[in-house]
């Protein structure tokens, strides 16, 4: 299986994303905003990162970026909700070129399904 970043600054929900996908049998790296996450990956390379866009700190979307410039085949997968712009802000990663993006709450399955199609190399689906 696959060897994971989850950078999400919800304690809670990193930790039952990072319990399924172990389950699941993937390894699983975890940070609690973008920064930590960058930092990172240039230690513990990854084979796709899962982020949050609305957090503390460094924010997704400036993450995507970095990530684009320091890691330009990772593939990433983007995750938001709980704001009023939470859409717009998928939108965006979207155009950025991550692999998929998912509105929270999401099932296990839909982010299964989404790790398994970026690790196949599927381009994002056309909005």
């Amino acid at each position: 299986m696959a060897r994971l970043l989850i950078i999400e600054d919800d304690e809670p929900l990193r930790s039952v994303l990072a319990t399924a996908l172990v389950q699941a049998g993937h390894s699983v790296l975890q940070a609690e905003e973008g920064r930590e996450g960058c930092a990172l990956l240039t230690t513990s390379p990854c084979d796709l990162v899962i982020t949050d866009l609305i957090m503390p700190g460094q924010e997704g979307i400036e993450t995507i970026l970095q990530l684009r410039q320091r890691h330009p085949g990772l593939p990433v997968i983007a995750m938001s909700g709980g704001s009023h712009y939470a859409n717009a802000y998928l939108g965006i990663a979207a155009q950025l070129g991550v692999r998929s993006t998912l509105a929270k709450p999401f099932t296990t399955a839909e982010l299964f399904r989404a790790i398994d199609a970026a690790l196949a190399g599927a381009l994002p689906a056309a909005a």
